[in-house]
């Protein structure tokens, strides 16, 4: 079968762009922490990349976009005939719809895959910023990926249940954004509260690192979107062009919200509410006009600027607001469907309410987000548990207050105390880390 030289370039291209969306988190997250745990939150979403990648290449492919032949099972997880990514290098994905005449290689199109992977598992490290031991968190990723991510890739994107049902996902609302969010929930009640969490302000030490982190995801999200057509047509500059209104709008309409409601708007609050429109545009941007976008970024960037306050008053610490923007943001932006979609085109999907197609579309689209967000809570939390009971998932509250960069990887992202000699801070004597400790509980 021929291959389709122009679409396979812009695959690559998108795979790039969506690979540097996790360093772009990386900045994102490690700019709203505090000074002293920077350095850890930038390695929990380096360290995602690296134990995705070899899960992916052993069986995460196979598990999530092979069939394994049987009719039942096959409902819920892929076969093993591709594991290691056997025979991949020399098929030919024909993309979404069987007679699509834009075929890229099978190997573009899991190296396409694996970065939503990655991403995803990065995604929920922002819940526990602070106080995940990073060998756990990196155990967590292993299992997580294995046993949620995998298999709910297959239920949506692959042959999966869902994916037979008609429920639409363009890029991962659901995949991703309910998944991880979901997670990350689970994980802030099995660490629990940060020490002097909500007493103690704990504000984004580098705001300027935020900005840059939101501007380096909001590049690599037109690949996340557009190229998740798998192709280049009419509905990738339909999606590419959703993402960029969604995205300005939210943002335009949290920093509203905080005008009116704290009389002032905020760089951290135009990041998030980028933020927010981006994961609710995600499962729609191929599937709703422009003027669509426009409504969803006005909800998404208004709902998700309240939801965000929702950690204080149920009393679980989120600490980055995992929940507030990629849960929230994700339910909206997968149930928004079953009201504004005007251009399904899979088997079984219909269109929204608002266009004349009933409301078979809007039950698929409430039944996914509760499904996977149900599914990935559940699995999270006993994962978490585990590694609790077997080998610890917090870091003991000495630590804490020394600040993890410092106890757990023997690094400072800054020069806090140039005044006691030149040498480097990579390797910290018992007598610095004590003397910080004073002045953390001072």
């Amino acid at each position: 079968m021929k291959i389709d030289t122009g679409a396979t370039a812009w695959m690559l291209a998108a795979t790039a762009l969506v690979l540097l969306m996790t360093p772009g988190l990386a900045f994102f997250y490690g700019g709203m922490t505090r000074a002293k745990g920077v350095l850890n939150m930038m390695m929990m979403s380096f360290g995602s990349i690296v134990s995705v990648t070899v899960l992916w290449v052993l069986f995460g492919h196979s598990i999530a976009f092979t069939d394994n032949g049987s009719s039942f099972v096959n409902k819920f997880v892929g076969g093993f005939d591709a594991v290691g990514l056997k025979g991949v290098a020399t098929q030919v994905s024909e993309g979404l719809l069987k007679d699509q005449s834009d075929n890229i290689p099978t190997m573009v199109f899991s190296a396409f895959q694996l970065t939503f992977a990655i991403i995803t598992v990065a995604l929920i490290s922002g819940a526990i910023a602070d106080r995940a031991k990073f060998g756990a968190w990196i155990t967590f990723t292993v299992a997580w990926a294995a046993l949620v991510y995998f298999p709910v890739a297959h239920w949506v994107w692959g042959t999966g249940w869902l994916n037979k049902l008609g429920i639409e996902d363009f890029a991962g609302g659901t995949v991703v954004h309910v998944n991880a969010g979901a997670a990350g929930l689970a994980l802030a009640f099995v660490l629990g509260k940060r020490r002097g969490w909500p007493k103690e302000p704990m504000r984004p030490h580098n705001l300027p690192f935020v900005l840059l982190g939101v501007g380096l995801l909001w590049f690599g999200w037109f690949g996340f979107n557009a190229g998740s057509e798998l192709a280049v047509d009419g509905t990738t500059g339909l999606a590419f062009m959703n993402t960029q209104i969604a995205a300005a709008v939210a943002a335009g309409a949290w920093i509203v919200v905080e005008k009116l409601r704290d009389g002032h708007a905020t760089t951290l609050g135009i990041a998030s509410g980028a933020v927010a429109g981006l994961v609710a545009i995600t499962p729609a941007c191929g599937f709703v006009d422009p003027w669509a976008a426009v409504v969803l970024g006005l909800v998404a960037g208004a709902a998700c600027a309240y939801a965000v306050g929702l950690k204080y008053k149920l009393g679980f610490d989120d600490s980055l607001d995992v929940v507030g923007v990629h849960l929230v943001g994700g339910v909206i932006g997968a149930v928004s469907l079953g009201f504004l979609a005007a251009y399904p085109f899979l088997p079984g999907q219909h269109k929204g309410l608002l266009y004349g197609g009933g409301a078979h579309q809007l039950g698929l689209q409430a039944l996914g987000p509760v499904v996977i967000g149900l599914y990935s809570f559940i699995m999270a939390w006993i994962i978490g548990k585990i590694i609790d009971k077997v080998i610890g998932f917090r870091i003991d509250e000495e630590n804490e207050v020394v600040g993890i960069d410092v106890t757990t990887h023997a690094e400072s992202a800054y020069d806090l105390a140039p005044a006691h000699g030149g040498g480097t801070t990579s390797a910290l004597s018992a007598a610095s880390v004590a003397e910080r400790k004073v002045e953390a509980e001072a």
